[in-house]
């Protein structure tokens, strides 16, 4: 990055820019504090870099949780709960070469929406919100914890059961047996999710209700979402497996089964998501579309 640029391929342009850039052992040597950080690495690596991050942070700078998952509830702590704001992306990208990104989101889709853990709109909210205008269209939120799982939402529907078939998010939806995992799911956070009180964003467009209510809308909507992606397209647990590292299943259906058992909610089907993606990451299993009958004995106890 640092000899030739960083070079960004989207469906507009290509394009390439000069950064300077730090590998983690260079940064020992950054003399000056930040206003703004973001976040943006794996969901298991945020408490050890938020670490990393908190000397070189302002005492009235902010970092930004840029991340899957709700990392904020973690990270807040450790850097204080007044420098902690939260930012819910919705953007598909991938990277497999050094100082390569392909952006499959289109500008005109690409949104950020930014909140407080409080739920007030301040001042540093609409500063932040006017930078990253310049990115994708931003919004503010009074409603951050329910924006992000509606996030978790879209993401235990499809993360998984992509990983486990080798389909992108475009085109997981054409087998009705992938259908009914994802719905099943889905249905599980949603449950989860109001259990929990949260006030939920609307997921493809729909309400809570409607989406628990018609799951027939809830697959037209979430298709018609990801194809806006492309057919190429390729989700992030695919891409972690596709790579040989760890994915953040433990993050994303982990969380919602740890979070069910909390609010007292079954979730089987997230369960038995974390057991199968975890023998991707191991080599016990390749992707395969055959590979999603592993979910049967979970379905069956949904009924």
């Amino acid at each position: 990055m640092n000899d030739v640029g960083l070079h960004m391929a989207t469906r507009e342009e290509d394009f390439t820019v000069r950064v300077h850039a730090l590998h983690l052992h260079e940064v020992c040597n950054i003399t000056e504090q930040f206003d703004i950080v973001f976040l943006a690495c794996k969901s298991y690596d945020s408490m050890w870099m938020t670490q990393l991050i908190v000397p070189y942070l302002k005492s009235d700078g902010v970092l930004i949780s840029a991340q899957n998952s709700i990392n904020d509830e973690w990270v807040a702590p450790l850097v204080g709960q007044t420098r902690e704001v939260g930012c819910v992306v919705t953007m598909s990208s991938e990277v497999f070469e050094p100082g390569r990104l392909k952006r499959n989101t289109a500008m005109e889709h690409t949104t950020f929406t930014l909140g407080e853990s409080h739920g007030r709109i301040t001042p540093r909210l609409l500063e932040l919100q006017e930078i990253l205008n310049d990115v994708g269209k931003t919004e503010v939120t009074g409603n951050l914890w329910g924006k992000r799982w509606s996030k978790l939402t879209f993401n235990s529907i499809t993360a998984a059961v992509c990983a486990i078939s080798g389909a992108g998010p475009a085109i997981v939806m054409d087998d009705p047996r992938r259908v009914r995992c994802c719905l099943a799911l889905g249905a599980e956070t949603l449950a989860v999710g109001k259990a929990l009180g949260y006030n939920m964003e609307p997921v493809f467009g729909l309400s809570m209700e409607e989406a628990i209510e018609s799951p027939d809308k809830l697959v037209a909507s979430f298709t018609k979402s990801a194809r806006t992606e492309g057919l190429e397209a390729r989700s992030f647990f695919q891409q972690d497996i596709l790579k040989g590292r760890k994915t953040e299943v433990d993050y994303i259906n982990g969380l919602i089964a740890r979070k069910g058992k909390e609010a007292g909610v079954p979730t089987p089907m997230n369960e038995e998501a974390v057991k199968i993606v975890k023998k991707l990451e191991t080599g016990e299993l390749v992707p395969d579309p055959e590979n999603i009958v592993l979910f049967d004995e979970a379905l069956a106890r949904v009924g």
